[in-house]
């Protein structure tokens, strides 16, 4: 709309320029001209960005939540005009009996009518007055007052058709989401020569999953690993590192266990005096930036590195590395900026902010002038919301850092960098991993479970699956059981954390989550495996499915194909709900549901039918297996989102 009205505009304009240069009384005809081109190609840039985006609309699924909530908005408007923000609720309908989707908005526009014009309405007068106003569209067959004044809807049948075909021809699109938005999202960040451990696999996966949403959404994705690479454990490392391989500068130290490396180093700077104070030296040596101690640094670094980088192509993850040292030299700004804008307070030698709302202070510069997390974190955000222009910027954090950086959040706002009517500024946050006892996921030892060896224990439990069902006997190829191998191991890992609501915690149960019954990823790929076997069987390849797509309608006569249809189509509104609120396991109840509906389906319909005595295919109703081929389609994008990837064969 707003491009449209540029355009008229503009237009409007060049017309007007036209009639000043044949009149001639322009001081500078050639300005007139440089002004009318310029114009003209803002008009054209505009007119061809108009049109891709209409194309793109053109192809996008329909969110029918949406739809049918700008249907019931204008007849709201039209019932009531003098009702400012009146309550706007769209369900989808919990049991048939009650229509498709409910508008329960009566309710609500009552309680208004009495409190701000003492009018005592019934919510089903209001309903039908509603009712009465809805505008003509092309997705409500009907409408039905139901009780106090629900408003039950039924959709046409011949819509949802169209909406599958149109998903059969176009493939999955995204929903139409408005202007490109810059999203950052700040995910996984471990520290450097320490592990990876259980700790992180949440914010890994999570973070990852939340990435490949807003890009599906067409969004403009910044994935940030905020690594803890700078600080005064480098110090210690550093000096351990000069004693235990002294031609570190000539000779690449062979560091195979990194975790070991930085208990010795961590060990002795505990106990030995003057190890402490060269450790404090480098320090100093390595932040004043000493070549050989950026070398040191960057050894242990690459070190570290090497080892996530083995986790993070398991689990395909894509990340840009920048860590805290990325922003070291913007910090001495940020102490200035929020000294010159009168938020510093001086506290025994530190340099202190206030924030209103948040009793503890941020620290942004120690006594000894060090900076600290605070600064570095503050340094972060005004990076990303004033370099990169992020119009969304998302910490996926576990739910300890909450108060802090919420302070920091607050402390970027207070100082100018963002206005959060303007800018999203979210912390994603997120509960721990418990052992099946209930408490903190930990080996027998009491020690922190290393990622990679839950990773490898995760494909060991897998292949033991695929061999006590036999599929490694006559099922599969070894190529096909390894690919079915890798895919149920991490796909269940990622699944099991996706599907629980991230601000809980959940417990981490390698039965449960390779268990083929319930909401799992391993009854999932099966599920997906035999939908896409379906077709296969029938001797129907993707190509005349493709041609079936376009000549075909969908019919949708019986019950299950209808329930079917409408479910497939909820994918938008769903993907919708997850990009304002964050939550995940709402996608992976949805796939759960969408199977178990398509099971149903497939129980009470026939796709194939063969002869009872030979087994011989006598009819294939083509566009039940259209249905299958939707419901495929949308689950096949369902998992790509959430970072599984499925077999053709299980």
């Amino acid at each position: 709309a707003f491009q449209e009205n540029e355009i008229k505009l503009l237009t409007a304009e060049i017309e007007h320029l036209k009639n000043f240069g044949c009149l001639g009384v322009s001081p500078s005809l050639e300005g007139l001209r440089d002004e009318n081109a310029k114009l003209k190609y803002r008009l054209n840039f505009l007119q061809k960005s108009l049109q891709e985006e209409r194309s793109k609309t053109a192809k996008s699924m329909i969110n029918i939540n949406s739809c049918l909530q700008e249907i019931f908005g204008a007849a709201i408007q039209a019932a009531y005009p003098d009702l400012e923000n009146p309550p706007l609720v769209v369900t989808p309908s919990q049991q048939p009996k009650f229509g498709d989707y409910q508008c329960n908005s009566a309710m609500g526009i009552t309680q208004i009518l009495l409190k701000t014009k003492e009018q005592k309405v019934s919510p089903r007068e209001i309903a039908e007055e509603i009712s009465k106003n809805i505008p003509p569209n092309e997705c409500i067959e009907k409408v039905e007052i139901a009780g106090p004044g629900f408003i039950n809807v039924h959709l046409r049948k011949d819509f949802v058709s169209k909406q599958l075909s149109s998903l059969l021809m176009n493939g999955v699109q995204p929903p139409a989401v408005g202007r490109r938005k810059k999203v950052v999202v700040d995910f996984s960040s471990p520290n450097i020569a320490k592990e990876m451990h259980v700790g992180h696999l949440r914010s890994t996966i999570i973070g990852e999953s939340m990435c490949r949403l807003f890009e599906f959404a067409g969004y403009d994705v910044l994935r940030l690993n905020h690594l803890g690479d700078w600080g005064t454990q480098f110090g210690m490392l550093i000096a351990h590192l000069q004693d235990k391989f002294p031609d570190y500068l000539t000779v690449s130290p062979p560091i195979g266990d990194l975790q070991a490396f930085y208990k010795e180093s961590k060990r002795r700077f505990d106990t030995e005096e003057e190890f402490k104070k060269r450790a404090y030296q480098c320090v100093v040596l390595l932040q004043s930036k000493n070549p050989d101690f950026i070398k040191a640094w960057e050894l242990i670094c690459d070190v570290s590195r090497k080892e996530f980088q083995k986790i993070y192509n398991c689990l395909d993850i894509t990340l840009i590395e920048r860590g805290e040292s990325f922003y070291h030299e913007m910090m001495k700004d940020i102490v200035k900026e929020f000294e010159d804008k009168g938020f510093v307070q001086v506290d025994d030698g530190r340099k202190i902010v206030f924030v209103p709302g948040f009793p503890v202070p941020l620290t942004i510069m120690k006594s000894d002038g060090g900076y600290t997390y605070d600064t570095s974190d503050l340094a972060a955000l005004k990076h990303r919301l004033c370099e990169e222009k992020a119009d969304i910027l998302i910490y996926v954090v576990d739910s300890g850092q909450s108060v802090h950086l919420q302070t920091v959040f607050a402390a970027g706002q207070m100082i100018g960098w963002y206005d959060p009517k303007v800018t999203r500024v979210a912390h994603a946050a997120f509960g721990v991993v418990l052992g099946e006892d209930k408490k903190k996921f930990k080996t027998r030892s009491g020690d922190t479970v290393r990622l990679i060896d839950l990773l490898e224990e995760g494909l060991k439990r897998a292949m033991d699956k695929l061999k006590d069902k036999e599929r490694d006997k006559v099922v599969l190829t070894a190529e096909e059981l390894k690919a079915a191998q890798t895919s149920v191991a991490f796909g269940c890992i990622k699944y099991a954390d996706l599907s629980h609501n991230r601000l809980n915690d959940y417990v981490f149960s390698f039965d449960k989550m390779l268990d083929d019954r319930g909401n799992t990823a391993a009854y999932l790929l099966y599920a997906f495996t035999r939908i896409r076997a379906i077709a296969r069987l029938a001797n129907i390849d993707e190509q005349m499915l493709r041609k079936a797509a376009t000549e075909e309608v969908l019919i949708l006569d019986h019950e299950k194909e209808w329930k079917l249809g409408k479910c497939i189509l909820r994918f938008p509104e769903i993907l919708q709900k997850i990009l304002e609120d964050l939550l995940l396991h709402t996608l992976c109840d949805y796939l759960y549901e969408l199977a178990t509906t398509f099971t149903e389906f497939y129980d009470n319909c026939y796709c194939v039918e063969k002869d009872r005595q030979s087994g011989q295919i006598v009819k294939v109703n083509m566009w039940r297996l259209l249905l299958c081929e939707a419901t495929a389609t949308v689950m096949a994008k369902g998992f790509d989102i959430l970072g599984i990837k499925p077999v053709q064969r299980m």
